[in-house]
């Protein structure tokens, strides 16, 4: 037996490492988000399409490229984002969408390809992220500093939420802001400061809105009015929403029997799923939806609570943060805590680019705890073997000098 004691790997020889509850609870989700989409599409995938698996179909396609994403990122070492300096070549492509977008499309496109499901705003909440945490990493303790931190964290914001509320995603422009702040206050922030960089950067962000479509600040203000009386925003969504909820009670009226989604909710496969889950699985199911949400919270605090490093902690967080709280956006409109605003319900709504996004920062998150885990596992490895050989020394050591007499015999 040697001085070394390796743990073991499976048979392929990868040593995975994989956070099972984190996995487990993104399966759920998917499952669950998978049955309510077939029973939430099928009639508009019908008039739309003439086959009532079109868009179920569409998303098993973009569910299986975002599980190829998903596992590329979660082998590749995170910290790539930051030697390689992949995150500045994504930040640069995303914005050259985010501008192709507006030179391609048309009135308020928010998409490239003519199509719904290529939506460079949802691309740009996963890479502000990937970007805001290797770049306030980078910094450390200079972005306190008001030329080295807030001015081209606030430019970086209100350029990229800019872009993106001039292609009337406003919700989308919320997120990225949102995201931004949670991330500064995790580096080391102050409440202050965190004020003075939502001033400076929604003010960059509302001049080029106001230079390429004032128009917008329409929406803006409805969203305004709408947070300050919910009664006067979406009022007849949000009716039919309740009504739905009314309809399904505790135990909802059974998966593919709800009526709400034929005839009262706009878009149910999309931004109104959570009402067809209220109408079809009842209080009870719409709960259950809600506690899973809050597991991934608080399983992805806990693998960036466990990261090697503040590059770590900070991609983790951040992109499990950027999960619930567009759930819960979408939740709270759908309930009237908040007014409409367009944000899918994230591993449940109908959507390429939400589906692949979301998936490639499960991926993300998952690789920051396996990094985390493969080095606890190295430490192990050395501490064992460092046991190992300080025995061995010791027992060949301990009576110099001692051997058995010849010919005496064991008792």
């Amino acid at each position: 037996m040697g001085s070394r004691t390796e743990l073991k790997k499976n048979p392929s020889g990868l040593d995975l490492a994989v956070d099972i509850p984190f996995l487990v609870i993104v399966a759920a989700l998917l499952v669950f988000g998978l049955l309510m989409l077939y029973s939430a599409s099928w009639d508009v995938s019908w008039h739309q399409f003439k086959d009532v698996n079109s868009f179920f179909l569409r998303q098993l396609i973009w569910l299986g490229i975002g599980s190829i994403a998903a596992v590329i990122f979660y082998f590749m070492d995170y910290h790539r984002w930051e030697r390689n300096h992949f995150a500045v070549l994504a930040i640069t492509v995303t914005v050259g969408l985010l501008l192709a977008v507006l030179i391609i499309g048309e009135g308020s496109a928010r998409s490239l390809f003519g199509g719904k499901s290529v939506q460079p705003s949802e691309l740009a909440k996963i890479v502000i992220v990937i970007y805001l945490a290797v770049w306030l990493h980078a910094k450390g303790d200079k972005i306190k500093q008001v030329g080295f931190g807030l001015i081209p964290l606030a430019l970086i914001l209100g350029l990229v939420g800019g872009l993106i509320a001039i292609q009337t995603d406003v919700s989308a422009a919320v997120t990225v802001f949102a995201l931004g702040m949670m991330l500064f206050y995790m580096s080391g922030g102050s409440l202050a400061q965190i004020f003075v960089l939502l001033i400076v950067s929604g003010t960059l962000g509302s001049g080029i809105v106001a230079l390429r479509k004032p128009e917008v600040y329409q929406r803006i203000l409805d969203f305004w009015v709408g947070i300050q009386d919910i009664n006067t925003i979406g009022s007849e969504q949000i009716a039919k929403s309740f009504t739905a909820f009314i309809d399904g009670g505790w135990f909802g009226v059974g998966l593919g029997r709800g009526i709400a989604k034929l005839v009262l909710l706009p878009v149910p496969h999309t931004d109104s799923i959570f009402a067809v889950v209220g109408e079809e699985l009842g209080f009870l199911g719409s709960a259950l939806l809600v506690l899973l949400y809050i597991l991934l919270l608080w399983r992805g605090m806990t693998i960036a609570k466990r990261a090697l490093d503040g590059l770590g902690s900070l991609l983790a967080a951040g992109l499990v943060f950027w999960i619930v709280f567009e759930a819960f956006v979408n939740i709270a409109v759908i309930i009237g805590l908040l007014p409409v605003a367009g944000n899918p319900l994230p591993f449940m709504s109908q959507g390429g680019s939400n589906l692949v996004v979301t998936l490639s920062a499960v991926g993300i998150i998952l690789g920051v705890g396996r990094v985390a885990e493969m080095e606890r596992r190295k430490q192990e490895r050395r501490s064992l073997g460092a046991v190992v050989d300080l025995r061995g020394r010791d027992r060949r050591g301990s009576v110099p000098g001692f051997s058995r007499p010849a010919g005496t015999k064991r008792a």
